[in-house]
C-alpha cells in the first residue's frame, strides 16, 4: 500500500484514479488540483508516487515536474495527458519524461493500464 498524491484539474479523472488505485489495491491518495497546490500538498507530506495531468491552469504538470525533481531528488512521477491531439499529446509526454517523470500514459486509459504503471513505478523503486 503507497500513499500516492494525483495531481489533476479535472475532478472526474481524480475521482477515477481514487477508485481504481484505493479500491481493490488499497492505496491511500491525496489530491490537488494544480501543480502548485500539488507541491504544497508534497512539500507537507512526501508521498510515495505522484501522478500528475500536464495540461492543468497556475502551474502545469511539466512546471510541477521540474520543480519536484529538482526540489526532492528521488521522487517518482507518473505523468498523464490526453491534451492536444496527435503529435501535440505525445510532445507533451515526451518533455515530460525528459524532465524526470518516471512514466507516462495518455488518456483515456483503462483500469489496468493504470495499476501496471503504479505498480511498476513502485516495484522499480522498492528495488
Amino acid at each position: 500500500m503507497a500513499q500516492i498524491l494525483i495531481v489533476d484539474d479535472d475532478h472526474t479523472i481524480r475521482a477515477y484514479l481514487r477508485a481504481i488505485l484505493e479500491g481493490e489495491d488499497g492505496h491511500q491518495l491525496q489530491e490537488a488540483q494544480d501543480g502548485a497546490e500539488g507541491i504544497r500538498l508534497y512539500r507537507a507530506h512526501p508521498f510515495d508516487l505522484v501522478i500528475t495531468d500536464i495540461l492543468m491552469p497556475i502551474k502545469d504538470g511539466v512546471e510541477l515536474i521540474m520543480e519536484m525533481t529538482e526540489t526532492f531528488p528521488g521522487v517518482r512521477i507518473v505523468a498523464m495527458s490526453g491534451g492536444g491531439r496527435g503529435l501535440e499529446a505525445s510532445f507533451n509526454l515526451d518533455m515530460a519524461k525528459d524532465f524526470g517523470a518516471v512514466r507516462v500514459m495518455t488518456k483515456p486509459f483503462s483500469p489496468e493500464d493504470v495499476r501496471r504503471a503504479v505498480a511498476d513505478v513502485l516495484d522499480v523503486a522498492e528495488k
